[in-house]
């Protein structure tokens, strides 16, 4: 049934590539002032953060955007109630627990165990790094999370982890997730300020 659905409804696959790299929070170093050094690092966070990767999951709209072009998700779901889909046509329908090949050609369905859309709260689509960086810290728009917990969800997080492990046909986002994890813990202790 899967693979009669993906017949039906092709997923737009983005062409892969090599991830390009995230500077290490040691780059950083040399920047004096506290409040600009912090800054310069969410700006590199920024990197992870607006990739396809992150952005496609936190759309301001009920559906998820798809591959590196961010095009409309095909087949056109609805976020549901708690962003696993709606009755009938949840995520898991045709998300599993992990990337699975097409039967009919090239491609993969992205998976992993907690596939679903990032709260309404946690909407990126369409902010400017500024304002993702607000929300981010905000703990009414990060699902509850102090700072100490976002180094550890951005560190650690499986689904996060996904974006760099998005299968052999998508971009990983930038770096690796311990890169972006360390950059979080250095904005972190470092005041943790949002660029302009």
């Amino acid at each position: 049934m899967l693979a009669a659905s993906l017949v039906v409804f092709p997923l737009a696959i983005a062409r892969g590539g090599i991830a390009e790299g995230l500077k290490p929070a040691s780059a950083f170093a040399g920047i004096a002032d506290r409040n600009a050094r912090s800054a310069a690092i969410f700006t590199e966070m920024g990197k992870v953060l607006t990739s396809p990767r992150c952005l496609n999951c936190h759309p301001r709209t009920d559906s998820p955007t798809q591959g590196d072009a961010m095009v409309v998700h095909s087949p056109p779901v609805r976020r549901g109630p708690n962003g696993f889909g709606v009755a009938g046509l949840e995520c898991a329908t045709c998300h599993g627990p992990r990337n699975a090949k097409f039967a009919n050609g090239p491609g993969t369905v992205p998976g992993n165990p907690k596939w679903h859309l990032a709260p309404r709260s946690m909407a990126w689509q369409g902010l400017t790094l500024g304002q993702i960086c607000a929300a981010i810290k905000d703990p009414k728009k990060n699902g509850g999370m102090s700072l100490a917990q976002l180094i550890d969800h951005n560190g650690k997080d499986e689904l996060v982890g996904w974006g760099w492990n998005p299968g052999p046909d998508r971009k990983p986002a930038p770096g690796s997730q311990a890169a972006f994890g360390e950059l979080t813990k250095a904005w972190v202790d470092s005041g943790a300020v949002c660029p302009r």
